[in-house]
């Protein structure tokens, strides 16, 4: 092999070399975040996105939720019923009980906070490639795991655990100090009077029966058949009950016109003048605020514990 040749072919060796070092290696693969299912309130999972920056809540209680949660900003649809916290007024508006699906779609949200009654618009938003979480707790236990998930959801993991024992602690200081009186009143508790010869109260099942429980009170509806139930007044009237809570105060019920219902000047709670408006809100709805309930409650029910001083 003549020396031109050699040269040449040490040339081409040199530049192979070169050429090989100047490549760069292939990187190795990497793995793929799984994503993140969550079990509502159906039982169902539902996946959902990683990054979670729009919501839109179809129930006041889920916007309460979220902004206890610290995550208001992220709230870009809410009902017309969705009045608290004041900053939720501002929010635009996607319906009622039915929502207005065109404008959720609209809203381009990540998640949609739902509750049971609105399976229709749900199913249709989940055919849309939509994340749809149910929330529907039945009792205290319920609403602390709802919590943690919307709270798992949006990567607040930590606020909702400290939200959550927040509120269970105070709860635990209610019953604590109401877990030594001797008596327990007996309280009825009026939600509609629309028809003041039959009330609408509330029994076994329901958030206000265990309040008033939890409270230190005997609800003159503990054996109803139902969460929510008419009582007559002939059957209010017999139970005699020492406290009455106007759970619809809020709809111009007040304390005057109760007592000048006919027959019922003696009830123990009439002619004690023991009779006191409640926020609705605060009883009926399961969101952080069901504790402000209790509290109040509490301080209804015996407010000889909660005297200042």
């Amino acid at each position: 092999m003549s020396v031109h040749r050699l040269h040449r072919l040490a040339t081409l060796m040199i530049l192979a070399a070169l050429l090989v070092g100047c490549v760069a290696p292939t990187p190795a693969p990497q793995p793929t975040a799984e994503p993140l299912i969550l079990t509502d309130s159906r039982g169902q999972d539902v996946e959902i996105p990683r990054d979670v920056k729009r919501i839109v809540s179809l129930a006041p209680s889920n916007t309460e939720v979220l902004f206890a949660l610290g995550l208001g900003d992220r709230v870009v649809g809410v009902t017309k019923f969705c009045d608290y916290p004041p900053e939720a007024q501002e929010i635009e508006k996607i319906g009622d009980m039915m929502p207005n699906l065109e404008k959720i779609v609209a809203l381009n949200p990540d998640l949609v906070l739902g509750i049971t009654g609105a399976e229709e618009a749900v199913t249709k938003l989940e055919e849309l490639g939509i994340a749809v979480l149910i929330l529907n707790p039945s009792d205290l236990e319920g609403i602390w795991a709802d919590i943690r998930m919307v709270g798992k959801a949006a990567g607040a993991e930590e606020e909702a655990k400290e939200l959550v024992s927040e509120l269970k602690g105070r709860v635990e200081r209610v019953t604590e100090r109401v877990a030594q009186v001797e008596e327990r009143p007996r309280v009825f508790c009026e939600l509609d009077a629309t028809d003041p010869a039959k009330p609408w109260t509330a029994g076994p099942g329901s958030f206000i029966h265990t309040l008033i429980e939890l409270a230190g009170g005997q609800n003159i509806a503990a054996d109803a058949p139902s969460p929510w139930v008419q009582f007559s007044a002939e059957e209010i009237i017999a139970s005699d009950p020492q406290l009455i809570i106007l759970a619809d105060a809020n709809y111009g019920m007040t304390a005057e016109s109760v007592a000048q219902r006919p027959g019922w000047e003696v009830i123990a709670a009439v002619e004690e003048r023991n009779i006191h408006p409640i926020d609705d809100d605060l009883i009926t709805l399961p969101s952080p605020r069901i504790v402000d309930g209790l509290e109040e409650l509490a301080r209804m029910i015996h407010p000889e514990l909660f005297e200042e001083g």
